[in-house]
C-alpha cells in the first residue's frame, strides 16, 4: 500500500530535515575553518622561527630554502591534525554544542599531533629537514589560537535559534522518577543533544499525572508507528518499557524501518554513568562500568607522580608552619601536637590519618566520636584559625607520600561514624574506588564538616567520573580560595 503525504507530513518533515542539513553545513564550515586556522598557525610558527631573531638559533641551512621549502611540512601538518581531530570525533554533533568537550579533544589531540608530526617529517626525510624549534612553536600556536577560533564557533552555534536546529528531536517512551530528575536538569542544559518533543506511555502502563509540566504526553504506544511515519522526531529514547523484551525488539525494528534512531536509557544504572561501556563477550553484548579515567594504568601513574612531587614540596614548604603552629598548640594545650585518626581509604581499607591537633586533649573522652560542627566548643582557639586556613590538614602530606592518600580525592571518613551509610546513602561505597584526598571537589564546593553527606557523595562521584590531571590542579587552586569554617 502506498503512503500518501498529508499536509501534516510535509509540514513536520520541513521541521525535522533542516536539523540534518544544518549539521552537515556546520561540519563543512568547521572543517574548512579548522584547516585554515591550522595553516595560519603553521605559517605563524614559521615566521617566528625564521623571520625573527630566532633564525640565528640552530642550524642556518634550515632556513635557506625559504617558505616554499616548508610547503610539504605545512600540508602534512594540516592533514595530520585534521585527520586526528576527526578520529577523536571532534566533528560529532554533540561536540559542537559543548565547548568543554571540544577543549578536551583539542588538548589531547594537539599534544599527540606535535609528537607524530615531528616523527613523520623526520622519517620521510623532507628537504629541508624540519626544525624541532619550529615544531615546538607550531604546537604552542595551535594550542593557543585553535581553541580561540573554536570558542568563536561555539559562541555562534550555542545561540538557541541555531542550537535548536542542531539538536535531535526525541520521543521518550516510558517514565520513571529517575528519568524525570534527569530530565529536569537535562532540559535546561545548553549542550543537550536532544530536544524532547513528547512522551509516550509504555505498553500496558500510564505516565503518572503528577509530573513536571514540560513532560507532555503526545500519545499512546499504539500511536507510535503513525507518529514515526509523520517524521516528528529523529530519535526514540526508551526510558522504561516495563521489561517487555519482545516489544523492545519490535520497536527497534520499527525505528529501523522508519529510519529513526533507537536508543535505550538504562535508568537502572544510577552511579558512574560516564563509565558505562558496551563490550562483546563471545558475541554477547554486556553493559557495565569499565572505563573510568583512573582505571587507566597511565592515569594512575600520572596521578601518583603528581602526588609524590606535591607531597615532598608540601612537606618542605610547610615545615616552618608546622613548627610554629605546633608551638601554639602546645602552649594552649600541652600535649601531643599531632593527632591520628583511623580513616577509610582505597578499597575500604583502614589507615591512620595525621593532622595537627585542633581540639582539646581527650575531646572524645567518653569514647563516642562525633562530627565537627560550627563553633564546636571542643576546638582550641588556635584550632579555629587552623581550620579556617586548612592548616590542620598540612601533615597529611605525609599520608600522601606514604601512598595512603592523594592530594585530591574524596574526603576520608571515620569508619565508626559511617558504618551504616552504605545501606542508607546510595552509592556511598563507590567513592572508595580511588584514594581519599587532602582536598576534593566536594570540599571546594563547601561540603565539609557537618554537611549533607549524600550531596558530598554526588560531588565525589562527579570527580571520579571526570578525573583528569588539570581537574586536580583546578581543585588544588580552589582550595586556597574556598575555605569553610568547620569549627
Amino acid at each position: 500500500m502506498s503512503h500518501t503525504k498529508t499536509k501534516s507530513d510535509v509540514y513536520v518533515q520541513h521541521q525535522v530535515e533542516p536539523s540534518k542539513s544544518v549539521y552537515n553545513k556546520l561540519v563543512a564550515l568547521a572543517f574548512l575553518g579548522d584547516a585554515a586556522v591550522i595553516w595560519g598557525c603553521l605559517l605563524l610558527a614559521y615566521w617566528i622561527r625564521f623571520e625573527t631573531s630566532l633564525v640565528e638559533v640552530g642550524l642556518p641551512e634550515l632556513s635557506a630554502s625559504g617558505i616554499t621549502g616548508y610547503l610539504g611540512h605545512f600540508i602534512i601538518g594540516v592533514v595530520l591534525l585534521i585527520g586526528m581531530l576527526t578520529n577523536f570525533r571532534l566533528y560529532e554533533r554533540r561536540n559542537f554544542l559543548s565547548f568543554h568537550r571540544t577543549i578536551k579533544i583539542i588538548g589531547k589531540t594537539t599534544l599527540l599531533w606535535a609528537l607524530v608530526y615531528l616523527g613523520i617529517t623526520l622519517i620521510l626525510k623532507f628537504n629541508p629537514s624540519i626544525s624541532r624549534l619550529y615544531c615546538g612553536l607550531s604546537f604552542v600556536s595551535v594550542l593557543l589560537i585553535f581553541p580561540a577560533w573554536r570558542w568563536l564557533l561555539w559562541r555562534m552555534v550555542s545561540h538557541d535559534r541555531f542550537a535548536n536546529r542542531l539538536r535531535q528531536r526525541a520521543i521518550v517512551i516510558g517514565w520513571s522518577e529517575e528519568f524525570e530528575k534527569a530530565y529536569r536538569i537535562f532540559r535546561n542544559s545548553p549542550d543537550r543533544p536532544f530536544e524532547v518533543c513528547g512522551f509516550i506511555s509504555p505498553p500496558g502502563a500510564e505516565i503518572p499525572s503528577q509530573r513536571h509540566e514540560d513532560l507532555r504526553v503526545i500519545g499512546r504506544y499504539e500511536d507510535l508507528p503513525l507518529l514515526l511515519r509523520m517524521r516528528i522526531c529523529d530519535v526514540v529514547l526508551v526510558a522504561n518499557m516495563n521489561n517487555h523484551t519482545n516489544e523492545l525488539l519490535q520497536l527497534s525494528s520499527l525505528c529501523e524501518r522508519e529510519m529513526v534512531e533507537f536508543k535505550l536509557v538504562p535508568t537502572w544504572f544510577r552511579v558512574l554513568l560516564s563509565g558505562l561501556d558496551l563490550e562483546s563477550v563471545s558475541g554477547m553484548p554486556v553493559l557495565g562500568i569499565s572505563r573510568l579515567p583512573l582505571h587507566s594504568a597511565l592515569n594512575q601513574y600520572v596521578k601518583r607522580a603528581v602526588d609524590i612531587i606535591g607531597a615532598i614540596v608540601g612537606l618542605v614548604l610547610s615545615a616552618p608552619i608546622i613548627a610554629a603552629f605546633g608551638t601554639l598548640i602546645y602552649l594552649e594545650s600541652p600535649g601531643p601536637i599531632f593527632y591520628r585518626q583511623r580513616r577509610l581509604g582505597l578499597g575500604g581499607r583502614f589507615f591512620d590519618m595525621t593532622k595537627l591537633r585542633s581540639m582539646k586533649l581527650n575531646a572524645e573522652a567518653g569514647g563516642t566520636p562525633g562530627w565537627t560542627v560550627k563553633d564546636d566548643p571542643r576546638c582550641l582557639r588556635v584550632g579555629k584559625l587552623m581550620r579556617r586556613l586548612n592548616i590542620d590538614e598540612i601533615p597529611q602530606f605525609w599520608n600522601v607520600l606514604k601512598g595512603d592518600m592523594s592530594l585530591v580525592g574524596p574526603r576520608p571518613e571515620r569508619p565508626e561514624l559511617i558504618q551504616n551509610f552504605k545501606e542508607v546513602i546510595p552509592h556511598y561505597n563507590a567513592r572508595h574506588h580511588i584514594k581519599p584526598g587532602i582536598t576534593g571537589w566536594a570540599q571546594v564546593n563547601g561540603l565539609r564538616g557537618d554537611t549533607d553527606l549524600a550531596e558530598r557523595v554526588r560531588f565525589d562521584l562527579h570527580y571520579i567520573e571526570n578525573w583528569n590531571v588539570l581537574f586536580d590542579f583546578q581543585i588544588m587552586l580552589l582550595t586556597f580560595f574556598k575555605r569553610e569554617n568547620a569549627c
